[in-house]
């Protein structure tokens, strides 16, 4: 209802996808595909854009898949198995990153070789992947703590902490210098 006052806890997700772009432009690839997720969501809209910034001036191609490892790697497949592919992929979450890799896998391509591969999550799932994957970490723990205390605040009648939560690239084995 109009005025009522909301415990809300956002994360610094387009800070994001703006690091995974410079790691991967600083890597020198310039043909990119950005696996989005499906979904009709306000944090999956936010990723599209900042990455469409920050890859700006280069071959970007987005394709949406559900958000799962099978529909990834059906999208994957259609998307790494024509003329002029992206030498890297971002994907909206570590389950579909997998998913891109198993399709990379099926196709012959070699990651981080022929195909550099990246998530947001940092679910366990990315250090279980080989190669391991190359990922944003979401302050889980911290997101819940926030929350609580937002909501607490709400209820003593105090304003709560707006500012989004940081969030960190961690580089692993999936990403490498872009082929020739």
């Amino acid at each position: 209802r109009p005025g009522a006052r909301t415990a809300t806890v956002n994360l610094a997700l387009a800070d994001g996808m703006r690091k995974l772009a410079a790691h991967l432009r600083a890597l020198g690839h310039r043909r990119f595909a950005h696996l989005a997720a499906d979904v009709d969501s306000w944090t999956f809209t936010s990723r599209a854009a900042a990455l469409g910034e920050a890859l700006a001036g280069t071959s970007l191609t987005t394709v949406r898949a559900p958000l799962s490892i099978a529909g990834a790697r059906e999208a994957a497949l259609r998307l790494l198995d024509t003329p002029g592919r992206p030498t890297a992929v971002v994907c909206d979450d570590d389950l579909m990153a997998a998913g891109v890799l198993k399709a990379a896998r099926g196709l012959g391509l070699r990651v981080p070789g022929d195909l550099s591969v990246t998530g947001v999550d940092d679910l366990t799932l990315a250090r279980a992947l080989d190669p391991e994957l190359t990922t944003v970490r979401l302050p889980a723990e911290e997101f819940g703590a926030r929350g609580m205390s937002a909501l607490l605040a709400l209820l003593d009648g105090s304003e709560p902490r707006t500012d989004p939560l940081p969030v960190e690239l961690v580089v692993r084995d999936s990403t490498g210098p872009a082929p020739a």
